[in-house]
């Protein structure tokens, strides 16, 4: 802390910056971790209860109890377009979801909308953990050498360059360096960490996609 109060005007900026990047990377990294998890455990017991339900009503009826999970909204958003068709087709003949009237691929449209939507909600904020990891060494660095360049200017001032008069500055300095690692650090593995559970989800959202795509054609078919 006695370094810290003796640090130069532009080296307590750049720790307040850091301190700045840190506070909220942590806050984004604990909200991500609650929120990645809920969505895990959510989809689990949503596949659950899909793969036993055997109507889509039925489903629809009791979605609330999922609404955490991505895979919720795509069974919503497929759902509906597949009401709609039915709807708009159920006076027309032969089958109102046949791939000739569009009504298939107006249900995959909505599910790859509502994937789209979902990717974007789940990788929100972590453009600052990107951000945070790759630029704050840098900041920190900066501040070092500023501190450096403050430090030589004493000694030049002084005229004396004995450790007593070195080694303050220089202590001073690398603070700024080390701050910089310490909000870089945890950003990082925290991007890559939620860049790898929300890879998992994307595929079991990609998946479900199929399986719903698979599933109303079978009915249609008959089969």
């Amino acid at each position: 802390m006695a370094l810290l109060t003796s640090a130069g005007i532009v080296v307590k900026l750049v720790l307040m910056l850091l301190l700045f990047f840190s506070v909220v990377s942590w806050a984004i990294i604990l909200f991500k971790l609650f929120q990645v998890h809920r969505a895990n455990s959510a989809s689990v017991r949503f596949m659950d209860f899909f793969w036993k339900s055997k109507r889509f009503d039925a489903i629809a009826s009791q979605i609330d109890r999922f609404t955490s999970s991505p895979l919720t909204v795509l069974f919503n958003e497929g759902y509906g377009e597949l009401k709609k068709v039915v709807d708009s087709d159920g006076k027309s003949e032969g089958s109102a979801l046949s791939t000739d009237l569009g009504g298939i691929e107006n249900v995959s449209r909505a599910l790859r909308r509502a994937t789209n939507s979902e990717i974007t909600r789940l990788e929100k904020y972590l453009t600052f953990l990107a951000t945070t990891g790759s630029t704050s060494p840098f900041i920190g660095l900066f501040g070092t050498v500023w501190g450096i360049m403050t430090a030589f200017e004493g000694i030049g001032k002084t005229g004396s360059a004995s450790l007593a008069v070195v080694a303050p500055g220089i202590a001073e300095a690398l603070i700024a360096t080390a701050i910089g690692l310490v909000a870089a650090i945890p950003a990082v593995m925290a991007y890559n960490h939620f860049q790898h559970k929300i890879r998992v989800l994307v595929k079991e959202m990609d998946s479900f996609s199929t399986e719903f795509l698979n599933i109303v054609q079978r009915n249609i078919s008959g089969k």
